[in-house]
């Protein structure tokens, strides 16, 4: 893939989010929630692995 390619599609990526958080602020503030949560509970399954690894 060539760079020019590569810019587009970073380009066409970050308008179409931006138009997404723009015209549905609500939906895409609890979808950044959501992902926050799921983060969270991998964090956390993964210190609990560690924990019970070393314990």
């Amino acid at each position: 893939m060539s760079s020019g390619m590569k810019k587009i599609i970073v380009v066409g990526v970050v308008v179409l989010v931006l138009f997404f958080l723009i015209t549905q602020p609500t939906h895409s503030a609890d979808l950044v929630h959501r992902v926050l949560g799921w983060l969270k509970d991998g964090a956390e399954a993964i210190v609990t692995f560690f924990r019970s690894l070393f314990s």
